[in-house]
């Protein structure tokens, strides 16, 4: 007798590939699979005074391993994709997944600043590629089903990865006075994700033989025949990105050491007891230590961009809501260089806009391209941000060694968010000649 699809002999429950607790042990396990990457992307920002201070390096030095990670994300979105259509989602994540632990556990050894700048660039490689697979994971699985919901829920896992580290980390290097404990945990969290990938792929084998799972494909692969396709409304939307990510994720590489040299904010919390209860003691008072301050951003994208999507699809205005979060952040930007006012007000108004920027944007590439080149719109934004990621860091770090200050900085980060605000006034502009695409639900 055949066993009908969708059962694969009497198991039933959490055993069956075809129900939904099944499902969402798989979500569980694959949305781990980026936790580690994200708790190791911010790590060497997380304690950049303590780095700066036992390797005798400058704050240009903490912007280039950045900047290093943000190259090897450029040549990844060319590969990524195409070993994930070649080897299958579940082989070429292992090896996304062994090239973040190696690169992580490189610079947790590094000897040298050479050596780490090596290891920075190989788990950027390993990364931004895991990511790419990751999507098509979640493609594979929840199409037509929970898809909204997988990503949102592993975008959220994701960025508990940075909440955590920014957390921790200074913690970890004060408990056992050497900084590279704060690293080793950086490859602990790696080799968890790995772990996880290992048992994503044990039950990826079980779905495949019994609901007939299809690959996805790559995702976000460049196609250049199609880029002379795309309308100005597109590369409105594209120079937004690069702009507003390209003060975002520059300024907290290093806003760690900002909020601790300026405002005097402590990189830990101080309390007794055991280390476990000092981990959970500064994670319930995190907006009090200096990496802390920086997690607001994230904090607020976490808890707020699942309700901002949610009004984006039911009322629009994707156009409206980028411009505003573009003005919110030139004012940001200016009160932490400009005043000493308590850094956690302008965070809180950037964090905002960490919100608006993203929730719209994003949701708006494919409304704005034929759906045939979805992919390689997506694939060009992200390679072009990275481009902009890998710049801004290392100009941040040489703003700050060379002035002695962040206030040049901040100027910088204003500039850039005057830009995005000019793109999405032009994007609303064009929008609007085009029928107000954006704009409507």
């Amino acid at each position: 007798m055949t066993t009908p699809r969708g059962h694969d002999g009497p198991e039933a429950g959490f055993l069956n590939p075809a129900n939904r607790p099944y499902r969402f042990i798989v979500l569980f396990f694959v949305s781990v699979l980026t936790f580690g990457s994200y708790f190791a992307y911010d790590s060497v920002g997380a304690i950049a005074p303590m780095l700066i201070d036992a390797l005798g390096i400058g704050r240009e030095s903490i912007g280039q391993m950045y900047t290093l990670y943000s190259v090897a994300a450029i040549l990844s979105v060319f590969i990524g994709g195409l070993l994930i259509d070649r080897f299958g989602t579940r082989k070429a994540s292992l090896l996304f997944s062994a090239l973040v632990t190696l690169g992580a556990l490189i610079v947790a050894l590094a000897p040298n600043l050479l050596v780490l700048y090596a290891g920075r660039f190989i788990f950027g490689w390993g990364s931004e590629s895991l990511v790419v697979a990751q999507s098509a994971i979640f493609a594979r699985w929840f199409k037509g089903r929970e898809l909204a919901l997988s990503f949102g829920i592993g975008l959220t896992i994701s960025r508990l990865g940075t909440l955590f580290s920014f957390n921790t980390e200074a913690l970890i290097a004060e408990h056992f006075n050497d900084y590279r404990y704060a690293l080793w945990a950086a490859v602990g969290f790696c080799l968890l994700s790995l772990l996880s990938n290992l048992v994503y792929n044990m039950m990826d084998r079980r779905g495949e033989r019994v609901l007939e799972l299809k690959e996805e494909g790559g995702g976000d692969k460049i196609v250049f025949g199609d880029i002379k396709k795309f309308t100005p409304s597109y590369w409105y939307v594209t120079l937004l990105c690069v702009t507003f990510y390209s003060a975002i994720f520059p300024f907290t590489a290093l806003s760690t050491d900002l909020f601790n040299t300026k405002w005097g904010l402590p990189m830990t919390a101080p309390t007794e007891g055991g280390f476990l209860y000092q981990a959970f003691y500064n994670i319930l008072h995190m907006f009090t230590t200096a990496g802390g301050t920086t997690t607001i951003i994230i904090f607020a994208s976490m808890v707020f961009a699942p309700v901002f999507g949610q009004v984006v699809d039911k009322f629009g205005k994707r156009a409206a809501m980028m411009v505003l979060g573009s003005i919110l952040m030139v004012p940001s930007f200016l009160l932490l260089g400009f005043t000493m006012v308590a850094p956690a007000f302008p965070m809180i108004i950037l964090g905002t806009a960490f919100v608006l920027v993203p929730a719209a944007m994003w949701p708006s590439i494919p409304l704005l391209v034929e759906k045939n080149r979805v992919g390689t719109a997506f694939g060009l934004t992200t390679t072009i941000q990275n481009i902009g990621l890998a710049f801004f860091p290392w100009l941040n770090g040489y703003l700050r060694d060379t002035t002695a200050s962040y206030t040049a900085s901040m100027v910088m980060f204003s500039f850039l968010g005057i830009a995005g605000l000019i793109f999405a006034i032009a994007l609303k502009r064009a929008d609007a000649r085009a029928g107000f695409i954006l704009e409507k639900r």
